[in-house]
């Protein structure tokens, strides 16, 4: 027997019966199990069976029909603060929560000196400004998960090893001891190859600062030793403190007797990771993604043009990470309340309030930097890089999709060409 109801109004009339027929006596059950199977059309053995399971779970999502729908709680921000919420974290480059409510009052003043917020205007004042200070972090992702999204290209890795001098080389691994002040650099390149490694295109020096986590990127033509040597040369003298240490991959870009010599000279110290254990660089490698990759996207750079815009969009990215985007770092190991190991982390903090903290800088040199960390518009770093990345995306976007749509296989075979045989 047919019945015309949907399976979520059968759920309903089950549930609605259920607890009622597991207390009735026999000659009651029969009549509740005649009007269940008149109502749903089921046998009277799936109504049975139902009618038990029912009574035995709580009323699930879709079940609960004689539970009043629970009264919508009233929002504790006010539509403003959401909305000044939205630019505030679009002008700071997409922050998360954690790291968006440390650096908050940073941000705010700093678009307050440069007059992007001004109360009164564009729903700000300081009612929205206390609002948004005493955000938690967790609320900053809640308002905030509308307005995020995620990118689906994905790069290639393009590392060789070298064999040259990699037996001389000093070994670093994953767990090692932490470097206690700041100036050890882990380095890598990314490939701005698009969806093919063929011919030359561009490539981009990362540094990243284990201790205090800043950092220097620069773009060069290929990695050719001379040009990866420019960039760290440049690397080095642009840093605020001194470079004691590099440890780089076994890429021979990095493991060849100009840089090595180089970095003697310098007195740096130099060592590498072990061949294909990505955590023996976790910080560089996670720089890789949410710095470069994000700012520079996917897209195949191999032209002078492309090269020049994206070495006027990492100053204005470094400037924003270093200055004005808190990071969090391993502090130890604990263990949580069934005994499991967990990784221990400390409060979120920028680059430069860590390297201030280090105590390796003058006087002098902590009021510059402090001064310039002032100097510096969130707003105005945001409109720079969204323009240069529309340059990016109007030099590359077109020419990266012909390339990868070049790589797909066509559905059939070409006749023309002869059948490969294994030899026997």
């Amino acid at each position: 027997m047919e019945s015309g109801l949907s399976m979520g109004s059968r759920a309903e009339v089950t549930t609605r019966y259920a607890r009622s027929y597991v207390k009735a006596a026999k000659t009651v059950k029969g009549k509740i199990l005649d009007e269940v199977v008149s109502v749903t059309g089921w046998s009277r053995d799936n109504a049975r069976r139902r009618l038990v399971a029912a009574a035995k779970q709580p009323p699930g999502v879709g079940r609960q029909v004689a539970k009043k729908p629970r009264k919508p709680r009233s929002g504790k921000y006010s539509y403003d603060a959401l909305k000044v919420l939205q630019w505030v974290w679009a002008a700071s480059g997409g922050q998360c929560g954690k790291y968006l409510a440390a650096s908050m009052r940073i941000q705010l003043d700093g678009l307050e000196r440069h007059g992007e917020l001004v109360a009164g205007r564009d729903r700000y004042g300081s009612a929205v400004r206390a609002e948004l200070l005493a955000m938690s972090p967790a609320s900053i992702d809640r308002y905030l998960r509308p307005a995020k999204a995620t990118d689906q290209i994905r790069g290639v890795s393009t590392t060789k090893p070298s064999p040259l001098l990699r037996s001389s080389i000093k070994i670093r691994k994953a767990g090692d001891e932490v470097e206690a002040e700041p100036g050890f650099f882990e380095g890598d390149t990314v490939a701005h190859c698009g969806p093919t490694l063929r011919g030359e295109f561009a490539r981009t020096l990362n540094l990243t600062d284990v201790h205090t986590g800043w950092v220097f990127t620069r773009s060069v033509r290929n990695n050719a030793h001379t040009h990866v040597l420019a960039a760290l040369k440049a690397g080095v003298d642009e840093v605020p403190f001194e470079v004691v240490g590099l440890d780089f991959d076994n890429g021979t870009e990095f493991l060849n007797k100009a840089v090595i010599k180089w970095a003697a000279d310098r007195e740096i110290f130099f060592t590498r990771s072990r061949p294909y254990k990505k955590n023996d660089q976790a910080t560089i490698e996670s720089k890789n993604n949410h710095l470069v990759r994000r700012y520079g996207f996917y897209y195949r750079y191999d032209t002078p043009e492309e090269r020049a815009v994206l070495n006027r969009l990492w100053p204005l990215v470094n400037d924003r990470l270093n200055y004005l985007t808190p990071t969090k770092k391993p502090s130890g190991f604990g263990t949580d309340r069934n005994g499991r190991r967990t990784r221990i982390y400390d409060q979120p903090a920028t680059p430069l309030e860590r390297l201030l903290a280090a105590n390796v800088l003058s006087p002098t040199q902590q009021t510059e930097q402090l001064a310039y960390r002032d100097s510096l518009n969130p707003a105005q770093i945001a409109r720079k890089i969204a323009d240069l990345q529309n340059v990016l995306l109007t030099l590359a976007k077109d020419k990266t999709e012909q390339l990868y749509l070049a790589s797909i296989p066509t559905a059939l075979p070409d006749l023309r060409k002869g059948i490969r045989i294994k030899a026997s």
